[in-house]
């Protein structure tokens, strides 16, 4: 019964509306007035590419767009950016800004290639979903049914008087929809709540495989009663051992032969190998005084990726570059198909960019950044979603749905607009990055003056 009731409330949530992003508001451009015009990357012949004008895009206001980007480059806020925005399935422009090293100098370019961080994510989801598609997982099935480590997991309920948790049965077992849509239990451990402390006790990230990841995980209880919540976590990790133990092949290597070599994303992968490293962009943070400086300055794991980790991150762990993900992005915009390869049925791309939110949940209590869980505001399966734009007071299409990366990568999709953004810097989120992926959504759908055409 208890299975039943819980797929029946899937089914319901699953019936809700599409999705969309969300909007900050555009502030000043004064300080890049006299910004440099932004490199214009012809897009060749491989991608169909028109005039703004043609697709109802104005020339003049995009400039907002072209403004905001290049100020921040001007001031030093970041070292450089590469974006292309899409309609109708053709490129109406595709740009650069600054460079992909400060030091060098060297011009940010289209095969640039950048760290994704959690635009895995969306990867990952689709990995899930060929999965889906071939009968082997439904979203109402309990985690524990392929990880059975997690068969007796416990919830947190509080601390004793002596500060030691309380721990309690879970009202049912957490389900694979709520393993995809962060509302699980789950976390990541970089909260400040006792659960997060035993992620950070234990090195649940840090381990050595995604076995050992596991092997931790079944050790520390959920943070809540399984989709009473919403914590960003490391669920697509857990999907990523999941996709490992469905189909006997390593992440990186499910995910070269089902998404990235049919789609022809040759330079996105979970390293950069040695041809490829000169292509590779500098990430960035602040320093004490505001100022760009490397992330990380040395060779070493994690961060130089320079071979295939043995402990790959469904959630985090891809590099890629922006007419990749391009790609990507477009493939679910068409249906889960491109140039003659099909990776979903138009049914599992909508399945996936539905809201599985319940009302409990879109509360604004929960959320991450400026990303907040609220009414019309939700979360699909791997990525965010918005199901009704009026109510979440945003200008993108009803049916909108993205993601972004801590580095500044970010994207949408807007299926009601059919209109595709992708955005790629290297800047960790000491710098607000939010404010300027919001900011871009602001520009871009200002410039959208003839949605009709």
């Amino acid at each position: 019964m208890r299975e039943r009731s819980v797929a029946l409330a899937w089914t319901r949530a699953a019936a809700s509306a599409l999705m969309a992003v969300w909007l900050v508001s555009p502030g000043s451009a004064l300080a890049a007035k006299k910004a440099k015009a932004p490199t214009v990357v012809n897009a060749g012949a491989e991608y169909p590419t028109v005039s703004p004008e043609s697709v109802g895009f104005s020339s003049q206001r995009l400039e907002n767009l072209h403004r905001l980007l290049q100020g921040e480059v001007d001031r030093k806020e970041l070292a450089g950016a590469v974006t292309i925005l899409a309609r109708h399935g053709k490129v109406v422009e595709s740009k650069t800004y600054g460079s992909r090293d400060l030091e060098t100098n060297t011009p940010i370019t289209r095969d640039t290639i950048f760290r994704a961080y959690s635009m895995t994510k969306p990867l990952t989801g689709v990995a899930m979903m060929i999965l889906y598609e071939q009968g082997k997982w439904l979203p109402w099935d309990p985690i524990a049914k392929f990880i059975p480590e997690f068969a007796h997991l416990k919830v947190f309920a509080g601390v004793d008087t002596e500060g030691k948790p309380i721990l309690a049965e879970p009202d049912h077992p957490p389900t694979m929809g709520e393993l995809m849509s962060h509302s699980a239990g789950f976390s990541y451990g970089s909260g400040h709540t006792v659960v997060d402390k035993m992620y950070s006790d234990l090195g649940v990230m840090s381990s050595g495989n995604l076995q050992g990841m596991i092997d931790k995980l079944a050790k520390i209880p959920l943070n809540y009663q399984p989709g009473q919540g919403w914590t960003y976590s490391a669920s697509m990790d857990i999907e990523g051992y999941i996709i490992e133990k469905l189909t006997g092949q390593t992440l990186p290597d499910y995910m070269k032969e089902h998404i990235f070599m049919p789609l022809n994303m040759k330079d996105t992968d979970f390293y950069v190998p040695a041809d490829k490293r000169a292509r590779f962009a500098t990430n960035y943070e602040d320093n004490a005084q505001g100022q760009l400086v490397p992330t990380q300055t040395g060779g070493g794991a994690p961060k130089d990726y320079m071979t295939e980790p043995t402990m790959p991150s469904g959630g985090g762990g891809s590099v890629t570059t922006i007419m990749d993900y391009y790609r990507f992005a477009q493939m679910m915009a068409h249906g889960g198909a491109l140039d003659g390869s099909r990776i979903l049925s138009p049914a599992a791309v909508s399945l996936m960019t539905s809201n599985h939110l319940r009302p409990v949940q879109l509360t604004g209590q929960f959320g991450i950044g400026q990303s907040i869980m609220r009414p019309g505001f939700g979360y699909g399966f791997n990525c965010a979603v918005i199901f009704d734009p009026p109510t979440a007071e945003l200008p993108d299409g009803k049916g909108t749905w993205f993601w972004d990366g801590a580095a500044g990568t970010w994207f949408w999709v807007d299926p009601t607009n059919d209109v595709v953004f992708v955005a790629m810097i290297q800047r960790m989120r000491g710098h607000d990055n939010h404010t300027l992926e919001y900011r871009s959504h602001a520009a871009v759908y200002g410039a959208l003056v003839n949605p009709e055409k």
